[in-house]
This record gives C-alpha cells, structure tokens and sequence, in this order.
C-alpha cells in the first residue's frame, strides 16, 4: 500500500510513544503532560451525568449542531466578557474534540502545502505534529525567559511571508515560561502590521499559584486573533473537551465547514455533561484545589533540582501550569541522558521533539503534576545522581 506524503513527513509523537515504556509501575515517569487524576471531581461528573440525562433524556444520545451546544457556548463566552473583558459572544465558540482538533482544523483551513507557520523555539509537540499534517514550511523564534526574541520576530516577518503564528503565552509547554506584560503588548504592535493568522493557546492560564494573571496579546485587540481553551487540565482530560474562540466570521465560517468532514460535531454528551457540571459545581473553587496541588508539586521538584542537581545544570521556576525546562552543559545530549534514566527506572521528555530542526539538544521537559512530593524527590534524586 502506497502511503500520503503529508502522513508520512508528519512524526510520531515522541511522548505518547515512550509513555509505552514508562508506564511501568516501577518507573517514575515525569513523561507525560497528565494532570493529577487527584484533582477529577469524580463524585461531581457523576451527578453532573445523572443531571444530564435526567434533565434532557434522548438529546444527549442523538445528533447535534456542529458549533457545540449553545447553553455551554454560551457560558464560555460569559467567562471570556466577565474574567478578561472581551466581546466574545456564542456565535464566536466553536466546541472541539480537545484543543488539538482545533489546532489540526486550523491547519486544513489556513495552510497549503509549503506555507510558512512561525512557532515559538521550542515548541509544543502537539501543534508541531497537527500542522505537520499540512506539510507547511517551519520557521522558529527563539523564546527568551520573558517570550519570544522580538528582534527576531520582526525580522522573520518582515523577510517570509509567514501565513500562521501560533505561542503559548502562559506557562508554555515544554518550558512553563510566561510572556512578561511587556512582551505581550510589543508582540501585538508587531503583529498587527501583518495579515498573518495568530493562534494563542491557553490550556494552562488558570494554573497560576504565583504572581498574577496578565492579559492576552491578540485576542480582543487582532481582527485574525484565535484563542484557544479547554476543560482537560481543570475538569477531565478524558472526556477532550476544548474550544476555540475568534472574532473573523469568515474564518468561523470555514472551521465549521472543516469541523463538518471530520467528524460533525463534538461528543454532545460531554458537553452536556460539563454544562451541567458547570452550572451546579463551585468551579473557581476547585481551579482553587488544583493550583494549591500544583504549587506544591512544583516547589517540592525546584526544591529537589536545588539540592541534587550539578550547578552546571539549569532550569525554568514557572508561575504555573505544568512543566520545568531542564538545561545541560553543551555537547550534552539528553536523549543519551534519557537512556541512563531509564536505566535508574526514572523517566523524562528529551528536547528534541519540541524543536522542528534541531536534533541532540542538551534540553529536557520534567512534568510535576502526577507525582507525589516524596516520588518527585526521589525520581529527582535518581536523575541527579546521573547528571
């Protein structure tokens, strides 16, 4: 059988193929992007299920709009106008199948093959991939300990002509980095002397447990600004509940076509079933118990990396979110210190699949959420004793 080139030049992802090999009860694995299954509202989703079908029998099992279903569209756009003061209304709400559908419906709306997509360096894997699948050109910033190189930013917009910006302003994946307010507002002044898409992604935004929240850099502000959220880090990864919001009808108008051949519309009983959660659950205070968790986790990691790690080694300290970006001498490869972790039975992600040209980079992600402190220190002190 003859394969297309656009599957066969898209890579594997490197995460969910090595989470096959640290999923050994034995290894202490700060792999995989998992939120702490500690902070499911488990007994709360089961009544917000009962709820569910009580209150609209047979419409959670049937067909149903493309664009998600209003009540919860709705409630989105309420969050957005009250929490951020943007004019985001229901008809701005597109529901999809996590945020990485969105990502990938982005890609089949707006790219041709060898179109330029401008990524922060590095990068989150997931977008790398979804975009892959359009075979697009990449092109990369580096990203400073504020956001990205802006020097750089203006100089690769002005000399490509790049179709698609996409970033991830708060608590980025893999680094846990934040654009300073600085950052943000120079960003869009750049920006918007472009016609270039630009994807902000803020799966982690309500993560933070230190200083405080800062405002978006193109949304309210870009005419081709699209936000991008979801419910997988604060209400349940499993159901892939996430959305996308944009104020370019044209641009809604054919997401929601896309949307349409690929799979009609989004599992309606979850939505359902997070609406009804929504609607009778405290969920700021449960956002309250995961940040608390998180915070813990995070500074029981920087705490460990502090006493077991060589000096000739640094690392991220994120206000939030998920993720520390762990920095080697030069001339080191994590993938080769990856192989002796294994060996120790303690496992990590190695830079190079967040990076679209560079290979054997002396970088490495750690995830802090699905441990507890006294695994993060042990798994801690194991990679130390590598390092």
């Amino acid at each position: 059988m003859k394969y297309s080139d656009r599957i066969l030049n898209t890579p594997s992802s490197f995460i969910r193929d090595i989470l096959k090999v640290t999923d050994a009860p034995d290894v202490i694995s700060f792999a995989g992007g998992l939120p702490n299954p500690v902070s499911f509202p488990i007994g709360d989703l089961q009544e917000s299920i009962e709820g569910a079908i009580k209150k609209n029998g047979s419409k959670l099992f049937q067909y149903s709009t493309t664009e998600g279903y209003l009540p919860l569209r709705e409630m989105i756009a309420a969050k957005y106008r009250r929490k951020f003061n943007l004019d985001v209304n229901p008809e701005d709400v597109l529901i999809t199948n996590g945020s990485q559908q969105a990502l990938e419906l982005l890609g089949k709306v707006i790219l041709n093959k060898g179109d330029q997509v401008l990524m922060e360096e590095p990068g989150y894997l997931g977008a790398i991939q979804a975009f892959s699948l359009c075979e697009p050109q990449f092109l990369s910033v580096t990203l400073e300990e504020d956001g990205l190189d802006l020097v750089k930013l203006e100089e690769m917009l002005k000399t490509n002509p790049v179709k698609l910006i996409y970033c991830v302003p708060n608590f980025q994946n893999p680094t846990g980095l934040t654009y300073s307010l600085e950052k943000r507002k120079a960003m869009r002044d750049i920006v918007s002397k472009y016609d270039v898409a630009f994807i902000e992604d803020d799966p982690y935004g309500e993560l933070r447990f230190r200083g405080e929240s800062l405002p978006y850099i193109g949304a309210g502000h870009m005419e081709n600004s699209i936000l991008l959220g979801t419910f997988s880090k604060t209400v349940t990864p499993g159901m892939r509940l996430g959305f996308l919001i944009t104020k370019n009808t044209e641009l809604m108008r054919h997401l929601v076509t896309a949307k349409q051949g690929s799979d009609l519309h989004t599992n309606i009983f979850t939505q359902y079933v997070i609406h009804e959660y929504l609607m009778n659950n405290p969920y700021a205070e449960h956002v309250k118990k995961i940040i608390a968790l998180y915070e813990e986790q995070a500074t029981a990691m920087l705490d460990a990396m502090e006493a077991y790690f060589p000096k000739t080694v640094s690392w991220t300290k994120p206000e939030g979110g998920m993720f520390i970006w762990v920095t080697l001498p030069e001339g080191l490869s994590a993938l080769d210190v990856f192989q002796k972790a294994m060996e120790k039975k303690v496992a990590f992600v190695p830079g190079d699949p967040f990076y679209t040209h560079k290979r054997g980079v002396n970088t490495f992600r750690l995830n802090y959420t699905n441990a507890t402190p006294d695994v993060i220190r042990e798994g801690i002190k194991r990679l130390g004793s590598i390092l």
